[in-house]
């Protein structure tokens, strides 16, 4: 055998050159969250949601169905599913609009708000903390919750601040999955500048160090490439002191900054694309996760139209799904059948090739496809998202790929007691 001409201080050498690269990548790209990532998020004016808002929101989502779709094959019909696909996954559909209709909500205090005199607004907010207090922790409420405040452009910085600050004290603290959206994002500067905010909201209410979190609200031009030609999203992810939680999409805004005419503005136009595939890639191995935006095309009104829209709506879930964003927008609690009825069927469909790829690669079975350990990362984490959705029932996972818990965990990356 060949022996091995590199001394020991050659290789301490190329380990101390190092030594800054190996820790950057250390703290600056961490690994993928482990916790439940919700499917969508739903937005509703701050002003419009009362004490009973998810109780409306399943009973709108449930009333919809009621009108305009009697069955799982009149359902099928509408998104162009398969027949037998729907019947599986239509009632674990209607169980959830029944029990958990809203995982992430957010209270609105921005566009879709408005601009309000001050003390209008501070109503509001108060109201929006309140609520959201009184939803922590409670049977079906959704486990993220939060509001979205105005930007940290100087027209709106003020009172982006103070809404927040107004909310924090009605809520007496930080409700639990508590998260704040920061809209229109264009500089660096105003992330770090949000960071400080937090520290000094933290301070003024007597909260931990690190108590707030925010997600950006991908937007703008200037978030997507700076004036240096980089992609300026990826170093707001690293300014923001490990506060930032997620990329969110935002469609119409983005699409018109681009000059993009009315009638096409989509998040299945090419510049949305484009846009969400930067996002993606600053966002990766970071535990910051990316969501799509918001189709403003809604099931209402006669049957027709609501056809229509559930039919467009559950293309577009569907193709975020196709494409590695697992959350999304919805804008009207009729969106919410179609959201978990794509959602279900990418996850009940996908399962029996995923289990047999992922039980071939654990017992490194031959098959037809040659797996590397990036590929099974992928397939567990493929079933776990089904399973935290509600798509799949962990029994049947672990059945299929003949895994137990801890296994499926190890492939998927995830921390055991991070489920």
């Amino acid at each position: 055998m060949t022996a091995a001409r590199l001394g020991a201080d050659t290789y301490d050498e190329i380990d101390a050159r190092l030594a800054d690269a190996d820790e950057l990548l250390a703290s600056g790209w961490p690994g993928e969250a482990s916790t439940r990532q919700p499917v969508h998020t739903l937005y509703i004016p701050a002003d419009l949601a009362g004490p009973a808002v998810l109780a409306e929101v399943g009973r709108t989502a449930l009333d919809a169905v009621a009108a305009h779709a009697a069955d799982a094959k009149a359902i099928a019909a509408v998104v162009g599913l398969r027949d037998d696909l729907v019947a599986e996954v239509w009632p674990r559909v209607i169980a959830k609009l029944e029990s958990e209709p809203v995982e992430d909500l957010r209270l609105d205090l921005e566009d879709g708000y408005g601009r309000r005199d001050d003390e209008e607004e501070d109503r509001h907010a108060a109201a929006a903390g309140e609520l959201l207090a009184a939803l922590a922790g409670a049977a079906g409420s959704p486990f993220v919750c939060g509001v979205r405040v105005k930007s940290l452009e100087e027209p709106t910085r003020r009172r982006g601040i103070r809404s927040l600050d107004v909310v924090l004290g009605a809520a007496g603290g930080v409700p639990d999955g508590f998260v704040v959206t920061l809209p229109k994002v264009t500089s660096v500067a105003q992330v770090e500048a949000m960071v400080l905010v937090c520290e000094r909201l933290e301070s003024a209410h007597g909260l931990g160090a690190g108590a707030l979190r925010f997600e950006i609200q991908v937007e703008t031009p200037q978030a997507v490439l700076g004036a240096d030609g980089t992609a300026a999203v990826a170093p707001m992810i690293h300014a923001s002191d490990g506060r930032c939680t997620g990329l969110h999409y935002g469609t119409y805004d983005y699409s018109a900054s681009l000059g993009v005419a009315a009638a096409f503005q989509s998040l299945a136009h090419p510049v949305a694309d484009h846009a969400k595939s930067v996002m993606q890639v600053a966002a990766a191995r970071t535990g910051v996760r990316v969501a799509d935006g918001s189709t403003n095309i809604l099931p209402v009104g006669d049957r027709e139209a609501v056809r229509a829209g559930w039919a467009l709506h559950a293309r577009l879930v569907l193709r975020s799904l196709e494409r590695g964003i697992y959350q999304g927008w919805d804008l009207h609690a009729a969106q919410l059948p179609t959201r978990y009825l794509a959602t279900y069927a990418f996850y009940r469909d996908g399962m029996s090739a995923a289990a047999a790829r992922l039980q071939a690669y654990a017992s490194r079975a031959q098959s037809g496809v040659l797996d590397e350990p990036a590929t099974a990362f992928a397939l567990a984490g493929f079933m776990l998202r089904g399973v935290d959705c509600g798509a799949l029932d962990l029994d049947e996972v672990l059945a299929a790929t003949g895994l137990d818990r801890d296994a499926l965990d190890g492939y998927a990356r995830r921390a055991g007691g991070d489920r």
